[in-house]
């Protein structure tokens, strides 16, 4: 990766934890089912496990330069299901999302 991209995924990443990070205590009580959490992956590199399907939308969104809405619906057809989706092919491989 460029370095640039190297900036912005860990910017991306970074930002994403801070908001999930501050989110966390309000919601923890009902996660015990972990519905609404996904992994996201850049080839077979994991960005987020666990994360909350806005979250993981919102970062899927900004790495493969797509509308975040789209992403969301996916989200939450893999967590519902538990199949894997391709959200874009990038030069490190296809950005994927699977249920956590």
């Amino acid at each position: 990766m460029t370095h640039y991209v190297r900036k912005s995924m860990f910017s991306l990443v970074t930002a994403s934890a801070l908001v999930t990070g501050v989110a966390l205590p309000a919601q923890a009580a009902n996660n015990a089912q972990q519905n609404g959490l996904v992994n996201v992956a850049v080839g077979d590199v994991n960005v987020l496990n666990d994360a909350n399907i806005g979250v993981a939308a919102q970062v899927a969104a900004s790495i493969c330069g797509v509308a975040v809405g789209p992403v969301a619906v996916l989200g939450t057809a893999v967590d519902r299901s538990g199949a894997t989706r391709t959200v874009c092919n990038t030069a490190n491989g296809p950005l994927t999302l699977t249920q956590a």
